[in-house]
């Protein structure tokens, strides 16, 4: 809650590397703000890049809107500071939070991609559907072979990762009559998934799926998620889609089982990102590569990070 006696200090920072489309400068900020005119007198807002100033603006910064900060004596450099909102959905690089301050409240933006991430899997499931990575395939070699599917209605989704978007994707699927099965550390049902796994079941279930969608976050436990075995499982001809973490998935394995023709892809994440220019996958058979489209690259992406964070 603001202070009486003062403005809250919030100071915004940026990190270039993630490029324009996820830059909060001063006009974007601007906007955004005045969609809230409540606040105009209650906030003090500073706006930094890749650290330039940081200490100085975070000695009397009360909340702080970044992808990343270092960590080390932050109790120290920030005395104030009592809230860091990740822009972002995922915080793995702020693991262990051990490392942040006890009166630190770290909050993300989660449930931010949603509507856009539903789209794009949508995109990608009726693309692996309909055989698209392998059509591209055959174009790039010249080679006329006609491919042919059938519908998705009676086929099987399995989400791995069932949270907000998993949960509206799932909603999608079954829209379609899609079957939808679920992965998720709790086992948990969720409304929409017709059965929910924990991650211990997972060799179980993948051999039932037409589609994976890869949509948990990246931690310890789901570090390499996918390998070998785990693609091995899958049936012939299945299609994965990862939007959430190049880490959950050994890509090297996968390349070799499109490379073959056993499974297709549709990848919207990479380790590193860019991906090189030599990287294999550029040039792998059965797979569509989209550079993180499925991020909402609209112009209320700032407002809705700022709404959130501010309690809208």
């Amino acid at each position: 809650m603001p202070r009486e006696d003062k403005a809250l200090h919030l100071h915004v920072e940026n990190t270039t590397a993630l490029g324009t489309v996820f830059e909060a400068c001063r006009n974007r900020v601007t906007a955004a703000l005045n969609r809230a005119s409540d606040l105009t007198d209650r906030l003090h807002v500073t706006i930094g890049y890749d650290g330039h100033d940081l200490d100085k603006h975070l000695t009397s910064a009360d909340a702080v809107f970044c992808w990343d900060l270092p960590r080390d004596h932050l109790a120290e450099r920030a005395p104030n500071l009592r809230w860091i909102h990740v822009h972002g959905a995922g915080i793995n690089h702020w693991m262990p939070l051990s490392e942040l301050p006890r009166q630190i409240v770290l909050t993300n933006s989660r449930g931010v991609h949603g509507e856009r991430a539903t789209e794009y899997v949508m995109m990608a499931i009726l693309a692996l559907n309909n055989r698209l990575p392998e059509l591209v395939t055959n174009q790039r070699q010249g080679l006329w072979h006609q491919c042919f599917s059938s519908s998705l209605s009676g086929k099987t989704l399995l989400i791995i990762g069932v949270g907000n978007i998993g949960q509206s994707v799932a909603r999608w699927a079954k829209s379609i009559g899609l079957r939808v099965l679920g992965v998720r550390r709790s086992g948990k049902p969720r409304r929409w998934v017709d059965e929910m796994h924990k991650v211990t079941n997972l060799h179980n279930v993948l051999p039932q799926a037409d589609f994976v969608l890869i949509s948990a976050p990246h931690t310890d436990e789901t570090d390499q998620l996918i390998g070998a075995a785990e693609l091995d499982l899958m049936k012939p001809g299945a299609g994965l889609v990862n939007y959430s973490r190049a880490a959950l998935v050994d890509y090297e394995a996968l390349r070799v089982r499109l490379n073959n023709g056993q499974l297709s892809a549709v990848l919207d994440v990479f380790s590193p990102e860019p991906l090189p220019a030599d990287s294999p996958l550029w040039v792998a058979s059965n797979l569509l590569i989209t550079l993180r489209m499925m991020r909402p690259i609209t112009r209320h992406v700032h407002w809705i990070w700022f709404w959130r964070m501010l309690g809208g």
